[in-house]
């Protein structure tokens, strides 16, 4: 039984044997979604020929109308996440990848971490604490709180590590300041930063869902076919 819930997009069907080949992807959803918002990319990245992982956050909420939607930790507008359910919410993550690593054969070098809005915080912090477990990362629709900028340490695995960065220009819940103060506050990491801004709201629409296709295209897909 895994620490969280999670959907898998798995290529070739349940040939697991093809894995190790192709990419993977793990993919944190935002505040108020689930496990399946972010799998319906999985057919576009990289021709589907991607395993992509999307866990579930611990924190249950009612979105209205009887359904329910998750978080990663509770969010209050204004105010900073709680040091203490942070710190849990990343740990159940990391057990998830420990858990899943072995299941599905996945190699840290052709591996990228994903997140969306309260996703890509949590995307920062697993990337950014232990840049070893990835090859790259992309942080949608997001930001880097001040917080965790102070208590991440600088390393040197962090020096060149692939971060994308978008961002709509129209987004009303995290306005698109937020996006560019979290580029500067990455610059001092030394990482290798692709930063995009679009004309759209809170959400993932086809020119920025390009812009990533490209980059792990180049960035990942490519550098994978030379690793050994």
């Amino acid at each position: 039984m895994a620490s969280l819930l999670y959907t898998a997009h798995v290529p070739e069907g349940d040939d697991l044997s093809t894995v190790p080949a192709v990419p993977a992807v793990i993919a944190l959803h935002g505040w108020g979604a689930g496990a399946h918002d972010l799998l319906g990319l999985a057919p576009s990245l990289n021709g589907g020929k991607v395993l992509m992982l999307c866990p579930q956050g611990p924190v249950e909420l009612n979105v209205g109308g009887g359904m329910k939607g998750y978080g990663w930790f509770p969010l209050v507008p204004g105010q900073p996440a709680d040091p203490a359910a942070f710190e849990a919410s990343a740990n159940r993550l990391r057990d998830f990848l420990d858990e899943v690593t072995p299941r599905y054969s996945i190699d840290p070098r052709r591996t990228i971490i994903a997140g969306f809005s309260q996703g890509g915080v949590m995307a920062y912090e697993l990337a950014l604490r232990d840049p070893k477990r990835f090859a790259g990362l992309v942080a949608l629709s997001t930001w880097f709180p001040e917080p965790l900028i102070e208590s991440l340490p600088k390393l040197p695995e962090h020096e060149g590590f692939p971060v994308l960065v978008m961002h709509g220009t129209q987004d009303t819940m995290l306005p698109v300041e937020r996006a560019r103060e979290s580029r500067e506050a990455l610059r001092p990491f030394g990482v290798s930063i692709t930063y995009r801004e679009f004309d759209m709201a809170h959400e993932i629409r086809q020119d920025a869902l390009r812009v990533l296709l490209r980059w792990l295209d180049e960035r990942i897909v490519q550098r994978a076919q030379h690793v050994s």
